[in-house]
């Protein structure tokens, strides 16, 4: 009888290594990792050498005392094999951006709005529905009715490295009065860098009168973790998240640096009155909320008067919080993540004067940009929260009673999720640099 030919995939035990090891920063399938800019090169020693010691700044921690030396060379060629040939680990079909997909009783289509943009990072709506759109290159784009791309002007400086750059704009609610626009960006500054804000007036393609309202203090020379998200309440306060800049045992718990919070302002800069610290002792008076990691989603609901936030944990652990006056929010004493080479730093989470989270995520789906349907274009979906997932490519739309739906599965790394006036969805990603248009069927 003829032996049967069992085929032996030669990098599975690099595949296992990945998705224990690396998915949860850089990806759930190994082409998103292997199609990006190599700063330490991308020859077979180097990827070893950046497994084994790591870059601390850059949040790249190192698995030399965790992975012994064999599969750590087996989970380099691996990568480098993807990079040699990508399209061979494309595990999933191809997202098709012309189907007609139907999701919790809703049947859409996607029009395309923009292909151009690197990475759209931060959009905004005029009145007149045009946009407004970040790249965190530095570079900001008005994009017209017909569609047609305008460089604004004026925009500062940004250090656009790591995961920084040009990131969150905002609106001022009085935009039709005064024609203020908000940006937050990663500022440089004598080697180092912030987050910061600035205030300025749209002028045609350009920004006059711009200002400073916002600096996060110390500058470091980590490059991640900047947080960034801009978002505005009913009292027309500006709150402005700060991640913990990959320092978790200095900033998220100390009330005395600006890193690792959400900040409350008002919108020339000053500090509200009622902030919870305003007379705390050395306490950074702007702090609304503290014990956070990295929050890159931020979204008020103006009808309840609450505000939602989400931010990244580690491996496991993306929290979904409504962010209350003066909390503690953990990070990182209680956490349901532990390290990215697979060692744990807490045992608990949860503890008595911190606040538990509204929903986490095991594992982590990285999440960024987000927004709540508030319009009847969707039938049956009022009043969910929409959140994009940069790991696993996709769309995630949160119930009431914090149930989830995956939508539009490997759309691509999302960095946004928005409604415009109108209350039609939009979806921005990395990579192509799209964004897209959700169209109900019956529209």
């Amino acid at each position: 009888m003829e032996a049967s030919h069992v085929e032996v995939d030669e990098f599975a035990e690099a595949k296992t290594l990945y998705a224990s090891n690396c998915a949860s920063c850089h990806g759930q399938k190994v082409e998103m990792f292997v199609d990006r800019k190599w700063k330490h090169g991308n020859a077979i020693d180097s990827i070893i050498s950046s497994i084994k010691t790591g870059y601390e700044d850059l949040g790249m921690p190192s698995f030399d005392s965790i992975i012994p030396d064999e599969q750590i060379g087996k989970l380099a060629a691996f990568i480098k094999n993807g990079i040699d040939n990508r399209d061979s680990y494309s595990f999933d079909n191809k997202f098709n951006p012309d189907s007609l997909f139907e999701v919790d009783g809703v049947k859409f289509k996607l029009e395309l709005i923009t292909d151009e943009i690197e990475v759209p990072w931060g959009y905004v709506f005029l009145p007149d529905n045009s946009m407004l759109i970040t790249n965190t290159n530095g570079t900001l784009f008005h994009r017209t009715a017909d569609g047609t791309l305008n460089e604004i002007s004026g925009v500062p400086k940004v250090q656009n490295e790591g995961q920084g750059g040009l990131l969150d704009i905002e609106l001022d609610p009085d935009f039709e009065q005064n024609s203020l626009i908000y940006l937050s960006f990663t500022k440089p500054k004598d080697g180092k860098n912030t987050t910061a804000v600035i205030r300025a007036q749209l002028d045609g393609q350009s920004l006059k009168e711009v200002t400073e309202i916002f600096e996060a203090l110390p500058y470091l020379s980590t490059k991640h973790h900047y947080g960034g998200r801009l978002e505005f309440d009913n009292d027309n306060h500006l709150f402005i998240s700060v991640g913990d800049r990959g320092k978790r045992d200095d900033n998220p718990q100390s009330l005395e640096n600006h890193c690792g919070k959400i900040h409350r302002i008002n919108t020339d800069g000053s500090i509200p009155e009622d902030n919870p610290f305003v007379d705390k002792e050395n306490a950074i008076a702007s702090i609304y909320s503290y014990g956070h990691r990295n929050p890159q989603g931020l979204k008020f609901d103006a009808k309840t008067n609450t505000l939602w936030e989400h931010e990244h944990g580690p491996r496991g652990g993306d929290e979904l919080n409504i962010i209350k006056k003066g909390e503690n929010y953990g990070w990182p004493v209680v956490s349901f993540g532990i390290n990215y080479n697979g060692t744990t730093f807490t045992n608990k989470t949860e503890m008595e004067g911190m606040t538990n989270s509204e929903k986490y995520w095991v594992p982590s789906i990285a999440p960024c940009g987000m927004d709540m349907i508030q319009s009847d274009k969707y039938p049956g979906w009022e009043n969910q929260i929409l959140v994009g997932s940069l790991r696993f490519k996709y769309v995630t739309k949160v119930a009431e009673d914090m149930s989830e739906t995956q939508m539009l599965k490997n759309i691509g790394r999302v960095r946004n999720v928005r409604l415009d006036n109108e209350g039609y969805i939009y979806v921005s990603t990395e990579a192509d640099g799209a964004i897209y248009k959700l169209i109900p069927e019956n529209n």
